[in-house]
């Protein structure tokens, strides 16, 4: 079977091959906007491959059910936080602005459209394959602050995990409500704020143990 990708807003026709990998893109892409307008239950298959422009079995083709192609797509936004959060503590070894990074992370990944639901707010959360992958995003932000907690602020782990936690859920809770409140305060603003919170927490309590 041909497939073909045509110019516009998103949608691939019928007629020019896609490379597998372009394909999937433009699939998963597709997929996302009829998750998140519709919910995983409400989406449809037939939807997702006509805004994708292709035929169901194109589809098929490269995602055997709905489930599997929404898992794709979650672990394609999981890995995107994850790696935002590890670059930004990995960006500097100045530890107030690793903590304003890592806030600074949540917020734009909030900001970057409406994938965020589809980690924090899905509709599928029962599902045990869904679950792993949401906690995995958790766990592995709180694992990468752990570790620099633990390394510079002189705690064991287990307090330093506890303190990533906070530091986690904090930037999470306040970037979606954030958003959700229509972004009255303006993004760089809303993020030294709550980056201020943390550090004089983190930083005034839990000085730097080394030079």
């Amino acid at each position: 079977m041909t497939e073909t990708a045509q110019q516009g807003t998103g949608q691939v026709g019928r007629g020019v091959r896609l490379p597998r990998s372009a394909r999937r893109a433009q699939l998963l892409a597709a997929a996302q906007d009829v998750f998140v307008a519709n919910g995983y239950h409400a989406a449809a298959m037939d939807e997702i491959a006509e805004r994708a422009g292709v035929s169901k079995p194109v589809l098929y083709q490269h995602f055997p059910g709905k489930l599997e192609l929404y898992l794709a797509l979650l672990e394609t936004h999981v890995d995107q936080l994850v790696k935002r959060v590890r670059d930004a503590i990995e960006s500097t070894h100045d530890n107030k602005l690793r903590v304003r990074a890592a806030v600074a992370a949540y917020f734009d990944f909030v900001d970057n459209g409406q994938a965020f639901r589809l980690v924090f707010e899905s509709d599928l959360r029962s599902e045990p394959a869904v679950q792993d992958a949401v906690e995995r995003a958790t766990s592995a932000c709180v694992d990468a602050i752990t570790e620099t907690i633990t390394a510079d602020a002189g705690l064991d782990e287990e307090r330093a995990r506890l303190l990533a936690v906070g530091l986690v859920g904090l930037s999470q809770v306040t970037a979606r409500f954030w958003l959700d409140a229509g972004s009255a305060v303006p993004k760089d603003e809303a993020i030294a704020l709550i980056s201020t919170l943390a550090w004089k927490g983190i930083g005034g309590g839990f000085p730097l143990q080394h030079p």
